[in-house]
This record gives C-alpha cells, structure tokens and sequence, in this order.
C-alpha cells in the first residue's frame, strides 16, 4: 500500500489526502519518502522559522528531553520562565504570559480575557474581520470571518459582529458600549496575505480607547520575525491590550503563547484558565532556541533583504495568470486572475517547489526565516515554469 492508501484507510478526512509523504528536512529542502527533494516556501504554514532539522533545535531539544519532557501546570520548570521572561522583554512593556500548544488555543485564551473583561462591565460583543482566521476551536471559529468554516459548526459562542477588513468607518460604527474586545490579525494570513491599509492597526487601538474595549492583535501568523519584526503590531507603533503567538515560536515544535500587556495581563485569575500541556518544557526550549537564534543570527535584517530579493523576483513574473503580487518580508502571496492556485501550486511541486494555494486564486509563500537569495533565485524560475504550464493547459 501507498502512504496515500494507508492514509485513507484509518484517517479522518477533515484534511482529504495529502498528496506528499515527507521523510526529513535540512534548512529550507524537505525529501519526501521516495527520496525526491523540494524547496520548501510552505514552511509547515508559517512555522518553520528556522528550516528543518536547525542544529540550535535540535539540541535544545535534545538536551531538555533528557532532562524533563513534562511537568504539568502543576509545577514550574525553567525553560518556561526564561521564554516567558524573553518575550516580555521582546514587548519593552510589563506584561503576563499564558502558554498553550497552538494558536487555536492562543486566541481561546484571548477570548476569555476579553469575556472576563467584558463582564465586569456589561459588555458582551466581540467584533472581528471578514476572512481573518483565528483557529478551529468553538470560541476561535466563532471569531474567523469565514462563514464556510463557521456555519456547519453553528452555534457558535456569541455575540459577534463582523467588519471588512481595513474599513475604519465600518469599524467605528460596528465598537461601542457593548464590545468586549475587537481581534484582528495585522495581515490576513489565510485571507491570502492581505495588508490593510497603512495606519489601520493605530486606527483600531484608537477607536478601541474610544470604546473602552481590548484590542486583541493575533499574531500566531505574522509574530516572530515573519514579517522582519519580533511582532507586526510593534513594528506600527502599536500596543495592544492582548497579543496572540504560535506558529513560528517553536521553530516546529507546538507552542502557543497569549500576552497580556499592562492591566490586561490581569485579567485571568487562580482556575479561570489552564493547559495541562502548554509551555512544556520541550517546546518552551525550543522556542528559546528560535529567539537566541533570530537575534544572534540576525535574521530579521535577513527576513527584510531577502524579502524584499524575493518580492522583486515576484514582481517579476510574467504571464496571463498573474494578477499582482503583496506581502511583507518572508509572507508573500502571488495573486492569480482565476482559480488557478491548486494547479500551479501542484505544477510547482512536480518540479521541485512547495507552496500553499491558500485560496483559489492565491498562493502564499512563507519559507523559513534563514532563506538565501541564492535559494530564491533557484526557487522563482520554478514557480514561473509551473505558471507556463498552467497557463498553455487553460481553464
């Protein structure tokens, strides 16, 4: 049997089958199991932030398993509260930390401070963005602008209301008394990588301190490095009242993280929340070898030069697919003029190229953070023949 078949037969379907079967990785190449390698600009969404198989991980990771995999929330354990302390001292502002294991869970996290918060004052809306993605949890869905993935779950926790993303005077009319927390993500990541409009973010947190209600920044795709800033919010200027983490943090081991930044960092008080897995000690040192790294290493001045190599080859695609191009630093999307993402994102990977059709006619591209530019100039002339091909096949 083929993994695919193996696959099919005791998996649930929730993903459909997954058309490759990886066996390891080494900085930005992943082998598949017939020993096939690819240049990976997926980055397991995002998460990857220093390739596959980082010697800094891996012995992080090693050495910490061998000392204690796990201590429960019962008991605190270092390598938590130096990555907790770190991160702090990322924000240059006081703040609490709550670990998790995804960003699901990071947002779950969120939602509740935002409904302690919202109690204590009669307050009970969340208002959220069209096609953001906050996770697939109750409470998370119920705050992801994508009535597809929310209306087969319904009902969901409430009350929520939904604004367009980037729309100032939508969202002033949408906050007021009654809104608990407004959440919004700096890009929308699985919306396709889209920016807003510039000074959206300092538009949200003013008319956030008009309303009395939390501003809420889910960083689980666009915070450590992504975007060449340890968070996007800080890199406009803005202090939220919560930030969400997962994804790149761990450096591919599952972490989350929420912070609550000034007052709101006291919100949650003994038993109103809990994980018996987040921050275990594992992936709590793996993610304090991610950020020892991206410093030392300077990989933020690397994500903007890159990026930046990456997004001039980008703008240079040609062809009668290419609708534009957007992104900021190593999160890229190439936006198609029709629903040709799956075919040049399946063309891309027969000769060699992973990248993710995040929507029909959108392809995201999020490598790991140690990207070259000799890599991408390896990379894009995959991407431009795999567009040829789509385009001299047609519709």
């Amino acid at each position: 049997m083929t993994h695919q078949q193996r696959w099919d037969a005791v998996m649930m379907r929730n993903y459909g089958t997954p058309p490759l079967a990886l066996d390891h990785g080494q900085g930005v190449r992943v082998w598949d199991v017939d020993g096939n390698e690819y240049l990976d600009f997926v980055g397991g969404i995002a998460v990857t932030s220093l390739g596959h198989a980082h010697p800094a991980v891996v012995a992080a990771v090693t050495e910490q398993v061998r000392k204690l995999a796990h201590t429960s929330n019962l008991y605190l354990h270092e390598p938590g509260l130096r990555l907790a302390e770190r991160l702090v001292e990322l924000l240059a502002t006081p703040a609490r930390v709550f670990f998790a294991n995804s960003g699901a869970e990071a947002n779950e996290c969120a939602l509740k401070m935002a409904r302690r918060y919202g109690n204590a004052q009669g307050r009970t809306e969340i208002v959220s963005c069209h096609d953001s993605f906050h996770g697939r949890t109750l409470g998370a869905l119920s705050v992801t602008g994508n009535a597809a993935k929310r209306e087969p779950f319904a009902p969901l926790p409430g009350p929520v209301s939904f604004v367009a993303y980037g729309d100032v005077a939508a969202l002033r009319a949408a906050v007021g008394p009654q809104t608990a927390a407004v959440i919004v993500e700096p890009t929308l990541g699985e919306g396709g990588v889209v920016p807003p409009p510039a000074g959206f973010l300092a538009d949200v947190r003013r008319i956030c301190d008009e309303a009395g209600a939390l501003m809420i920044v889910d960083e689980v795709q666009s915070g450590i490095g992504r975007t060449g800033h340890w968070f996007a919010s800080q890199a406009e200027g803005v202090r939220p009242d919560v930030i969400t983490l997962a994804k790149g943090l761990g450096g591919g081991l599952p972490i989350g993280a929420c912070l609550g930044l000034g007052a709101a960092g006291e919100l949650l008080q003994p038993g109103d929340h809990g994980s018996t897995f987040g921050g275990n000690p594992v992936s709590c040192a793996a993610a304090l070898a991610v950020l020892t790294t991206i410093a030392d290493d300077h990989l933020l001045d690397n994500v903007k030069r890159v990026g930046e190599h990456l997004a001039g080859q980008l703008d240079g695609l040609g062809g009668p697919l290419i609708k534009g191009t957007r992104g900021t630093g190593l999160w890229r999307a190439v936006v198609l003029n029709d629903a040709h993402a799956p075919a040049v994102e399946a063309a891309a990977r027969a000769r060699g190229l992973l990248v993710n059709a995040v929507k029909p006619d959108v392809l995201r591209l999020a490598p790991p953070l140690i990207l070259t530019e000799a890599e991408v100039d390896d990379a894009v002339p995959r991407l431009a023949a795999a567009l040829d091909e789509v385009a001299e096949v047609g519709p």
